[in-house]
């Protein structure tokens, strides 16, 4: 099943880190965070990906060509052999796709321009590029299925400290809790799609406005609720809680490390 992950915004709420970096390349423990969504994804089966660029996509281009395994892994050097071989390849069997989408694109215009490299997908993922999760992704799948429906999105709670606050016609205040302890819910950026998601994307449109407005009205977009751990990389801010997480080994999205060791992978970087 393909992945398409959108990497092109300016990711503006998270300068510095984007004056001179493309968001999904802004690192979340010493790895872009575009790097742990792919190896998520990958971690359950799905290695071909479609990335929807646009500001600074050339970076992340140039990231994937460059890229050497052996700087962040366990390999091999032998005497007198100018080979490596890593003990663990993340990306030996991996498909991308570069797909230029526009430098301003709003997302369901990006969707719209790689259509054509969806045509033999019945069923696709999608994702912000921002996001991470423990979500079991095959439960997510398979609850799409079941419903036979065209679109589907996760909802989780919003880790923001931010206080929601209730009040009367008078302006007196009734209510007053942190945003993540109230019913509300938030898109987690995590999207389940059946192809027929392009009969609802007009040219020119956002992706969650003027698409989704159509599914709901002909009953065609459902919710999948999901309280487990889920951080979106947002703000500078994310990025802290993000890397304070990674230093204390507490990287609960890097789910494919708890995975039983296999037999060393002789791959030639």
């Amino acid at each position: 099943m393909k992945v398409v992950l959108f990497c092109g915004g300016f990711g503006m709420r998270l300068h510095p880190s984007t004056e001179n970096t493309p968001k999904p390349l802004v690192s979340v423990g010493g790895k872009p965070v575009l790097l742990h969504l792919m190896k998520y994804y990958s971690y359950f089966g799905h290695k071909d990906f479609i990335l929807c660029l646009g500001y600074k996509g050339y970076e992340i281009k140039k990231f994937f060509l460059n890229y050497d395994e052996c700087l962040s892994g366990d390999f091999i050097l032998s005497n007198g052999d100018k080979r490596q071989k890593l003990f663990k390849s993340d990306i030996n069997d991996w498909k991308i796709t570069f797909a230029e989408t526009g430098l301003t694109s709003p997302l369901g215009d990006r969707l719209k321009k790689v259509e054509k490299y969806l045509d033999d997908e019945e069923i696709f993922l999608a994702n912000y590029a921002d996001g991470l999760t423990d979500l079991y992704l095959p439960n997510l799948i398979d609850y799409f299925r079941k419903r036979n429906k065209i679109a589907c999105i996760i909802t989780v709670k919003p880790s923001v400290v931010f206080h929601y606050v209730s009040s009367d016609k008078n302006n007196h205040v009734t209510g007053l809790c942190q945003l993540n302890q109230t019913p509300m819910r938030i898109n987690g950026g995590f999207f389940v799609f059946n192809k027929q998601i392009f009969d609802y994307i007009k040219p020119g449109e956002d992706l969650v406005y003027e698409p989704f407005q159509r599914l709901m009205k002909d009953r065609q977009l459902i919710s999948y609720k999901y309280d487990g751990f889920w951080a979106s990389l947002d703000t500078y801010k994310d990025k802290q809680r993000l890397d304070e997480l990674a230093s204390k080994n507490s990287s609960f999205w890097e789910i494919w490390n708890n995975k039983s060791s296999k037999d060393a992978d002789q791959s030639s970087c």
